[in-house]
């Protein structure tokens, strides 16, 4: 099997054992992305809406250096620590998205990395 180990500057570097993204034929899995800003690898704000935005960049700057973009995703999986944010999770998903939407979950977790209030991970195709 041949991999190639996809890294940009521009989302926040790997704070464990993994690869920003994994290519393998045409098909790119990205790791989960938590709210950090790539620049200061902090949080950017206890704000859940800055948190889903910043997600929502990170992932696609890791789309970008694969290649594509997010309209390459076509599986989306959502963990946040309080599902009565769904509603606002789904309004910000619609400034990045567009029909047809990725196959998608959401789920309520415990807890994430860093305190993080939500953490999303995407499979791509091409790019």
């Amino acid at each position: 099997m041949n991999r190639e180990i996809i890294a940009t500057d521009d989302a926040p570097k790997a704070i464990g054992t993994y690869s920003q993204a994994v290519r393998v034929g045409d098909t790119v899995y990205l790791s989960g992305q938590i709210p950090l800003d790539p620049a200061t690898m902090e949080m950017v704000s206890d704000d859940m809406e800055a948190q889903v935005t910043r997600v929502f960049e990170n992932l696609k700057a890791v789309c970008r250096a694969a290649g594509g973009d997010l309209s390459n995703i076509v599986k989306l999986n959502i963990f946040m620590t309080d599902l009565a944010h769904f509603a606002l999770v789904n309004e910000v998903m619609a400034r990045y998205f567009v029909q047809p939407y990725p196959a998608r979950a959401a789920v309520q977790v415990s807890a994430l990395p860093r305190g993080a209030r939500i953490e999303m991970d995407a499979v791509m195709v091409g790019g």
